[in-house]
């Protein structure tokens, strides 16, 4: 495991993983569940970095039944699914808190919004640097390298970082020149 990034902690038998314990991928994504012959197996809970996670019964590594829920609180539901659609597109925290009055727009679903750098783009879980093609979630931690596909979405309808304007700048009130 040392070779590809990952940890284990837990039972062991016969030298495999086996029993309770939880893994961690490199990813900083964590297993904490059952393990039989070295897989995930039986219930378990994956957690990822955003916060979110999937609850599921494993089989032999493969997860054969499970829920993702979203780490606002808000659970995947793949049928009925009412939640931001053409009808609705209120974040869950409107749905649960209210929506802010007139001329207070929630531009996330977190508030107040996360500062984004200069040139990079919000994607929701976190930052993508179009010169490098990375997506980071909010601390800076590597969540993957994105594809053209991606690249072309994020740019098109994500919220973009501009850089902030020295405060020596701008016009005077009433003047249209600068200071």
């Amino acid at each position: 495991m040392e070779f590809t990034g990952s940890s284990y902690k837990g039972a062991y038998k016969n030298a495999r993983m086996e029993g309770r314990g939880e893994y961690t991928l490199p990813t900083n994504t964590r297993y904490e569940g059952e393990m039989k012959d070295g897989m995930f197996h039986g219930k378990g809970v994956l957690h990822f970095p955003n916060g979110g996670k999937y609850e599921g019964i494993w089989e032999k590594g493969i997860c054969k039944q499970g829920c993702y829920t979203f780490s606002d609180g808000l659970e995947y539901k793949e049928k009925d699914w009412d939640y931001c659609h053409s009808n609705d597109r209120r974040f869950y925290t409107e749905r649960c808190s209210g929506v802010k009055p007139a001329g207070e727009s929630q531009l996330t679903n977190t508030e107040p919004p996360p500062e984004i750098p200069d040139g990079c783009y919000d994607c929701g879980e976190g930052f993508y640097d179009p010169e490098t093609r990375v997506v980071t979630d909010h601390a800076g931690g590597f969540l993957r390298n994105a594809d053209d596909q991606e690249h072309e979405w994020i740019t098109r309808t994500c919220r973009k970082g501009m850089p902030q304007k020295d405060e020596s700048e701008g016009c005077a009130p009433g003047s249209s020149t600068k200071l």
